[in-house]
C-alpha cells in the first residue's frame, strides 16, 4: 500500500494539531512550517477535513485549526480511509476500475495472503491514534543524546 502525498501531509498536519491540542486555534502557516507542508495544498485539505468533522476552524485574527475530537479519539486508519478509500494491497481484490479483473481470480492462491496482508494493516491504522503517535515521539526524543 502506497499513500498518497496528500495522505501523507493530512496525517502530518493532523498530528501536529494534536501536538497543539489544548492551546487554542492554531494558524495554518505554523502547521505548515513545523510540518514542511505546502500552505496552498495545506489549506485545501483541511478544508476537506473541516468538511468531514475531523477538524474545525475559527475565523478571525485569534483563528485558525484544532481537533474536533482528542488526539486519543482519532486514529491514523480513520483519516486513510478517508482520503484513500478502501484499503488496497493488490487491485485485483479491490476491484479496481482502472485495471481489467483478472482471470485467474477464482482460483487465485495468493487472494487469502493478499487478503490477510489488508487485514493486518488495517488492524494497526485502525488502532493507533494521533495520542499515540504524540507519546511515541516523546519518547523518541527522551532517547536523543547529542554529543559534541
Amino acid at each position: 500500500m502506497i499513500l498518497s502525498q496528500k495522505t501523507l501531509y493530512a496525517l502530518r498536519a493532523l498530528f501536529e494539531l494534536a501536538k497543539r491540542n489544548h492551546q487554542g486555534p492554531i494558524k495554518l502557516p505554523i502547521v505548515s512550517k513545523a510540518q514542511a507542508i505546502p500552505l496552498r495544498f495545506l489549506e485545501v485539505i483541511m478544508g476537506e477535513l473541516r468538511q468531514a468533522k475531523f477538524v474545525v476552524s475559527k475565523r478571525g485574527k485569534l483563528g485558525g485549526y484544532m481537533l474536533a475530537r482528542e488526539p486519543k479519539d482519532l486514529t491514523i486508519g480513520e483519516i486513510i480511509s478517508f482520503i484513500e478509500g478502501e484499503i488496497r494491497v493488490v487491485d485485483c481484490i479491490a476491484g479496481s476500475k482502472t485495471r481489467q479483473p483478472c482471470v485467474l481470480r477464482e482460483n487465485c492462491v495468493f487472494i487469502p495472503l493478499w487478503e490477510d496482508v489488508r487485514k493486518s494493516i488495517s488492524s494497526v491504522i485502525d488502532k493507533t491514534s494521533f495520542q499515540q503517535l504524540i507519546e511515541m515521539q516523546k519518547r523518541v526524543n527522551d532517547n536523543i543524546t547529542y554529543s559534541i
